[in-house]
């Protein structure tokens, strides 16, 4: 199994081919999750072959991106079971990696404790101090794609998101959870300010 040479591979090939108004889903995004996932993977003990398969699956979660926007989770497995073969991954890896990516689509639905690490890294910054600096880049990403008009239909989206996400591993429960929160209190007083206009 060529884990370096496997995530090498799309790395450079997302560099090259992800739409540029992706101002969010970007190569800056696969990185910031890749360093949360190897926090996470050393705080939850997870075993060595594991981690390979964990930062494998993070770096193709939004290979699909390149194709299309809708399903792209789907198109990244369709990327990963195309690919991976070529890096000497078993079929019983490149299932378990499929399985990861699937699981970030929201609503994320984790099954066992790789795939909770790998959406609990995937939506980490929701709990960290550029909370506002990526949540821009998002709100750019969605203004783009006719997703929203303005900043009143994100911060309604934003506190529905907010409300509704959990963090699933006690490491980030533990790291994230208090300052998600604070940031939960902030938007719901923004989007009450809204009542009062």
């Amino acid at each position: 199994m060529k884990v370096k040479e496997a995530v090498a591979f799309i790395m450079q090939k997302m560099g090259k081919e992800l739409p540029e108004n992706l101002y969010y889903h970007s190569i800056l995004h696969i990185n910031d999750v890749m360093e949360s996932a190897k926090k996470l993977a050393t705080l939850e003990n997870i075993a060595e072959h594991e981690k390979n398969l964990l930062y494998t699956a993070v770096a193709y979660h939004d290979s699909g991106f390149i194709y299309q926007v809708n399903d792209h989770e789907l198109k990244g497995c369709e990327i990963v079971r195309n690919v991976l073969p070529d890096f000497n991954y078993q079929e019983s890896d490149i299932e378990t990696i499929c399985d990861m990516i699937m699981a970030t689509k929201i609503p994320q639905n984790p099954q066992n404790l790789l795939e909770e690490i790998i959406c609990d890294a995937d939506l980490d910054y929701l709990g960290r101090e550029d909370f506002w600096e990526i949540g821009n880049k998002l709100y750019n990403e969605l203004t783009h794609l006719g997703v929203l008009e303005n900043e009143e239909q994100w911060n309604r989206l934003q506190k529905k998101f907010l409300s509704s996400h959990n963090y699933f591993t006690n490491s980030a429960k533990s790291l994230r959870e208090e300052t998600k929160r604070k940031y939960l209190e902030k938007i719901n007083n923004i989007v009450e300010s809204y009542k009062s206009i």
